[in-house]
Order: structure tokens, then sequence, then C-alpha cells
């Protein structure tokens, strides 16, 4: 059992982990690049960086510490369902030196309320839940900030080591027996609301990819004629590959040659074929699957994978144990600008010898987002249920660019399926 010494130590470390990415995230452009409209899909980056502090204060200062309001005048400017991405470049923002003081001043209160808090008692400070859920907030807008440096225009600001080659072969897949699993879970702490409860799941026996799609092998898919048969898409989703125009995934550039090349955070650089594809839309997955003459997994059959393991019947929480992960084990925490090799990560293999199923890049499913079995928003609706039934497809198992406190097997991301300037790929499965 953790003391509450070590659970403090834990929020400690994850809070100021969070704010350290934050900081060099938003340090590394000037004032026109964080508070220009990069894209019309995206926040300009001041905003994000308020509304990471204006969440800490709603939850942390003023709910969990009962401390007076810091600045209640900008609750609504930073009130992400009040004003469209697209509108809030056009709003009064904070500069970016207000936002940076409003942030840290906010900060300072946090640590006053994490030693007072007894971590227990009423549910949103039990175990520490209402400071993990403002640590992967502030984490999961990292990963938006970083999808913004993406789109941005200009010279490379960000730079990390090249991720780790290939140890290991990946291909191939991997034979999932049916049967009943326990999926989503009820008993880990930090776990958000759509993630709950955990529930028995039937599954029939499937064969998944061992690793996701790489370039290289989407690159066969678009010299077969992929982007131009339409008997490979779904009607929607060749109307969308239609009017936007698709042929390759986004940021991919095709030379005189006819090599590819890609675009990442201001460095373009030959298509590597061995790195799992990114930047595709839930269409263009869907398509691939047809043309490979399999399918995307479902959301239940991709959590089956990554967390049953046959020889004890129970689940885990990460495809290789409980342990939390390493630098062996996934790419995770935007250590590296891009994803690894297929093959780079062994040790984070699953029991069924299913690997990358954990960072690197997101992974669509088939899924529609819904709600599991006996789901209860906690604690606010507009997390989860607002967008439960939507027009959204999951995603799963996080990308190079998630931190550890927002990622694990039980954990949901969900989006549009015309989204291509997320982190996501996919792999494929099949029927047995």
């Amino acid at each position: 059992m953790t003391s509450i010494e070590d659970l403090r130590s834990k929020v400690e470390t994850v809070l100021t982990r969070s704010r350290a990415r934050s900081a060099a995230l938003t340090d590394c452009v000037d004032d026109t690049d964080l508070t220009a409209q990069h894209s019309p899909l995206m926040s300009p980056l001041v905003w994000d960086l308020a509304h990471i502090g204006n969440q800490e204060e709603l939850w942390l200062v003023r709910d969990v510490g009962g401390r007076e309001p810091v600045r209640q005048d900008i609750d609504e400017l930073y009130d992400a369902f009040k004003h469209s991405r697209s509108s809030r470049r056009a709003l009064p923002l904070l500069s970016p030196d207000e936002a940076r003081a409003y942030v840290s001043t906010v900060r300072d209160k946090v640590w006053d309320v994490l030693g007072a808090s007894p971590l227990d008692g009423r549910r949103l400070e039990l175990d520490g839940f209402a400071f993990g859920m403002v640590a992967q907030h502030e984490q999961q807008h990292d990963e938006t900030m970083l999808a913004t440096h993406q789109l941005r225009t200009g010279p490379a600001v960000l730079h990390a080591p090249q991720p780790p080659r290939a140890r290991v072969s990946a291909a191939g897949d991997a034979i999932i027996e049916g049967g009943e699993f326990t999926m989503g879970t009820t008993l880990d702490p930090w776990a958000l609301d759509n993630e709950r409860p955990a529930h028995a799941t039937y599954v029939p026996t499937f064969a998944i990819d061992v690793a996701p799609v790489t370039n290289g092998q989407y690159a066969e898919f678009i010299a077969d004629g992929g982007y131009d048969r339409p008997e490979l898409w779904s009607e929607r989703g060749w109307a969308h590959r239609t009017t936007d125009g698709l042929s390759a995934p986004q940021f991919w550039e095709r030379d005189a040659d006819g090599s590819w090349w890609r675009r990442a955070f201001g460095v373009i650089e030959p298509v590597k074929p061995n790195q799992p594809v990114v930047h595709v839309c839930f269409f263009e997955a869907e398509a691939y699957g047809n043309w490979a003459g399999k399918r995307l997994p479902t959301e239940a059959e991709w959590e089956k994978a990554a967390r049953f393991d046959p020889s004890t019947g129970t689940v885990r929480r990460y495809p290789w144990g409980d342990a939390e992960p390493t630098e062996m084990h996934a790419n995770l925490g935007q250590r590296h600008l891009e994803p690894a090799e297929v093959g780079a990560y062994p040790a984070g293999a699953s029991p069924h010898g299913v690997q990358h199923l954990i960072g690197d890049v997101w992974e669509w499913t088939s899924s529609e987002f819904g709600p599991y079995p006996g789901f209860a928003p906690f604690p606010y609706a507009e997390y989860s249920e607002v967008f439960l039934r939507g027009d959204y497809r999951v995603l799963r198992g996080g990308s190079f660019g998630t931190d550890e406190v927002a990622c694990r097997g039980t954990f949901r991301n969900w989006d549009h399926p015309i989204r291509r300037q997320i982190f996501a790929g996919f792999r494929c499965a099949r029927d047995v």
C-alpha cells in the first residue's frame, strides 16, 4: 500500500514533469508564435497555457483547497466549451507574460494545497485523484501543443534524440483466443470516468498484427492505387477522401523521382520505412485494412491483446505487467519526436508477443466512443459524457507525445474520424 508521503511525492513528480514540459513547449518560441493561430483546428499556444492554469485553479485551488479564486474573471475565456478553437485567437486572452505569471501563482498555491490535503476522504481527494486528473489534463494539452508545433511553419525549435532502431522482428500477427476478459478498471485510482467500471467482455478468437502498420507498408498501399479505388473505402470515407483531396498521410510530400519525404516539426526528411505510419485519419486506416484483406480491431480486441495474460487469466495495467513504463518499454513522453522502428521495444511486448501497444502512435480502432455498462460521469460531465455516442472513434495506446501519466492499458482517447493532425496510426486485425 502506498503511504501518504509516497503519494504526495508521486503527485509532486507528475505535476513538476507536466509543468516543465508546458514551459519547454512555450518558451521555445516568441510571443508572436505563442499568440498566432497556426491552424483553425488548434488553439493559440498561449490559450492552452492559461487554460492549463485555469483548470488547475478550479479543481485544486478552489475545490480541493477551498481557497479564494486567483482570477475568477477569466473563467469564461478559458472554458473550452464556450469558445471554439478557431475563435480563441480573437478573445482578449492573457498575454504570454501574464499567462506565465498566472500559472506560476496557481502552482504555488497548489503546493500548499497538496501539503494540507489528506489525499483521502471524499472521492475527489481519495488517493490524490484530483491531482492526478490535473496532471493528466496538463499532459493532454501538452500533446495538443506538440501537435500545434507540428502544424506551425518556420524553422525547427524542438529537438530530441533519434528513437531506437529495431532490436527484434515485429512481423506477422498473433492469435488471441476467444473468451471473456475484464475490460476497463475499477481499481486504478487515477483512471478517468470513461475507463470505468471494470466489466466482463467476451471477444471471439481473432488475430492482431504484432506491430502497427509501417510507412513502408502504407507506401505499398499508395503505390497500388489505394487512394484511387473507391471499393476500398466506405461511402463516407470516399466522400471525405475526394472532398479533401487526400492522397497520402498528412505532411508527406513526393519528389520528382517518386521518393516520399515527411515534414516533422520544421525538418523535412525521407520517410523512414520501418517506422509506424502517423498522421492518418480513421478513413485512411479503414481503407488500408480493406486493401490488406484485414480490418481495424475493435476497442475490446485491442484491450484484450494489450492486457490479457492467458497464463493467469488476469489483466495487466500495461502489456508487460504492472510496472511503470521506462525507456526500455515504450516511446512516450516526447522523449523522441517521432515513432521508433517497429521491433525497438521487445521489453514492452504483451504475453501474446504483440509489440508497440503503448507509445509511438495512437491506434485507431473500429469502435465508436460509447459508455461502459454502469458508466457514471465524474467529476464533471464535460470530460467524457458530452462526447459519448457522438461522431467519434476510439484510439488506444498513446503516442511518442503522450506522457505515461496519461497512458495505460485502459486509457481511452477519441476523435472525429477525419482528424489527421493527431499522432495517430493503426494496426490491423482479422477474424479467425
